[in-house]
């Protein structure tokens, strides 16, 4: 299926249903023609004509045959019919074989293109109408299309209640598009092609009639090809079972496969995960679920395996003998900004700790798995996670962000906010240290700290490295062995970037000692953009890759480490300590990571 797609793409293996046979060995000889030259061969082995010629065709790797009128005629076929009788007679024969080769390898093509509209991809968007959808999702497809990582046969629907026809969902998707990844083709003209592949339908989440009345436009956009159709869940959690209950019973695919993208929240607790996890396994198998969390999806958490597993320098160092502690970092620069209600029903560490920084611990900590098969990666994970201990509250500070005022502008409080309530002790500040009870990491502190409306804006893993045994130039640096320490700073965002920190002497005739960066800077390395992160997630989704999406067992590890805790604090009613907006978040946080003698990066890092 490799020529579907353009060549920086990956090839989708997985759009072909199982029961679409036809359609996979057309892909096979499309991608190389091995289909036409066995043909050509089987021709030749019912042809006394060419008995001679057959010989040493057959006698040809297969490699060599491609294709069979420019590499075997000239040679081998020529020298295999003998005798020759004279110049004419071989060049007719020459001109036998070519033309049973291209007549084979038009067949081919023909065969091809008629097996190849045998299948199509329906994405059908639950939730059109909604920010997530229009500012990320559409996005992300249209820069899947932009790129040609779509296949060639496939169908974009928004499904919502809100009423909407064709033209007015393609007038909304169209003002949050760009060509930003290069321009190397008409931006215009290519948006204008994918919108064309974008329809809207109306209906209920929980209506079974309504999800039939898709089905039966889905049907008439394939065309009565094989149907793999793709269902993204982009709306409330409350809802997820109905709409997968009536998609699974009226919308699925019935000669394809199906798949349902699952946006989290996932629960907001052990009990409630598991019901939800339960409740849509009544209607779809585990392998049909894509838990998508789209920070898996990012370029430098993405590079992490390749970091560590492919680089000599860093996989001796991974472990509690060279590395002191673990600090992963998530701050924004902003509040809610309208969204308290959703976020008062869940705070902070639900919304970030328990599934965003929680995954990049469990892939930063794994063992190396045996293959990169999506299996034995999230095996590896889910030992992680079930060898930590579970949070304890005096491991964890809460904090909330009040009112504060900055050259003359004065920023909310998040209780501010109209759609929070005045009384509200939902955190919008946490930070917890973690533990590994394994042989790799056992004593060795995991930091994280999550935040709104800090000073600065950034997600990061910063690796702090032991001290130097009897380092002879300890007093160079004074008393502050901090600053003599190595740091590997993994920038997720923004400006992604990879920094080992490292001690040098300053040039001069004196022994001055400087702390520098050995600096992988994206933007300054790779001139291509990097993808949003929802567009690796998408294409996964489609090719059925899974292994950056969660699988049930991993989601329970990990709720059990953090349900304890979101229990008890919400049980005894814990007060979040306060911080100004703008600030770097409560005195508190500094206490835990002293206790475990350990400084936050971020704040001692004057350089960022």
């Amino acid at each position: 299926m490799a020529t579907l797609y353009s060549t920086h793409c990956r090839s989708l293996p997985s759009l072909q249903s199982s029961s679409s046979s036809s359609s996979s060995s057309s892909s096979s000889s499309q991608s190389c023609p091995l289909s036409s030259n066995l043909a050509y061969l089987h021709r030749l082995n019912f042809s006394k004509r060419f008995l001679a010629a057959k010989v040493s065709i057959k006698s040809q790797p297969l490699k060599h045959q491609i294709p069979v009128h420019t590499q075997q005629q000239e040679g081998a076929v020529a020298a295999a019919v003998t005798p020759v009788e004279n110049d004419t007679s071989n060049k007719r024969l020459k001109a036998e074989l070519l033309s049973v080769t291209s007549s084979e390898e038009s067949q081919g093509e023909a065969n091809f293109e008629k097996d190849e509209s045998g299948s199509s991809v329906s994405i059908t968007v639950v939730g059109a109408s909604g920010d997530l959808a229009k500012k990320k999702i559409f996005p992300a497809l249209f820069a899947l299309y932009y790129e040609g990582c779509l296949p060639k046969h496939f169908t974009i629907c928004g499904y919502a209640r809100s009423k909407m026809t064709d033209a007015e969902l393609r007038n909304t998707v169209s003002k949050t598009l760009t060509c930003r990844i290069d321009k190397r083709e008409n931006c215009s003209e290519k948006m204008d092609q994918f919108l064309k592949r974008c329809f809207y339908h109306s209906g209920q989440y929980d209506s079974q009639e309504n999800f039939a009345a898709l089905d039966k436009k889905l049907k008439e956009h394939e065309g009565g090809r094989t149907s793999n159709r793709l269902f993204y869940l982009s709306i409330p959690p409350n809802i997820f079972v109905d709409a997968v209950k009536c998609a699974s019973s009226s919308a699925s695919s019935g000669n394809g496969w199906t798949r349902v993208i699952v946006e989290k929240p996932f629960g907001r607790d052990s009990e409630s995960s598991a019901t939800l996890t339960k409740s849509l396994k009544q209607y779809l198998t585990e392998d049909q679920i894509f838990r998508i969390d789209h920070y898996l999806g990012k370029e430098l958490v993405e590079n992490l395996s390749v970091l560590r597993f492919s680089n000599l320098i860093f996989e001796p160092l991974w472990s509690r003998q060279y590395i002191r502690n673990v600090q992963l970092i998530f701050s924004e620069d902003f509040g809610t900004e309208g969204r308290g209600g959703y976020f008062d029903h869940y705070g902070i560490i639900r919304d970030i700790m328990q599934n965003h920084l929680l995954q990049i611990l469990a892939l930063f900590a794994m063992e190396t798995p045996v293959s990169l098969d999506a299996e034995d990666i999230r095996n590896e994970k889910v030992k992680v996670l079930r060898s930590m201990r579970p949070l304890k509250l005096e491991d964890v500070v809460i904090g909330q962000y009040k009112s504060h005022t900055r050259g003359g502008v004065t920023y909310p409080a998040y209780i501010d906010d109209k759609t929070v309530p005045n009384d509200s002790l939902t955190p919008t500040f946490a930070a917890a240290a973690l533990f590994i009870d394994n042989a790799r990491w056992d004593g060795v502190p995991f930091l994280m700290k999550a935040g709104k409306a800090l000073h600065t804006r950034r997600a990061e893993i910063r690796v702090q490295f032991r001290h130097v045994p009897g380092n002879l130039y300890n007093r160079n640096f004074g008393t502050d062995l901090d600053r003599a320490t190595n740091e590997l700073v993994i920038r997720v965002q923004p400006d992604e970037a990879i920094y080992l920190k490292i001690n040098n002497k300053v040039p001069g005739l004196g022994m001055k000692l400087d702390r520098s960066h050995l600096n992988l800077h994206y933007a300054a390395r790779y001139s291509k953009e990097i993808p949003d992160a929802y567009e690796r997630l998408l294409l996964d989704a489609i090719e059925g890759e899974r292994r950056l999406f969660i699988r049930s067992d991993e989601l329970d590890a990990a709720w059990s480490l953090f349900t304890p805790v979101l229990s008890e604090l919400e049980e005894k009613k814990i007060i979040p300590e306060n911080y100004p907006y703008g600030s770097r978040g409560p005195v508190g946080a500094h206490y835990l990571a002293a206790r475990y003698n350990v400084r936050w990066g971020d704040l001692i890092d004057v350089d960022q």
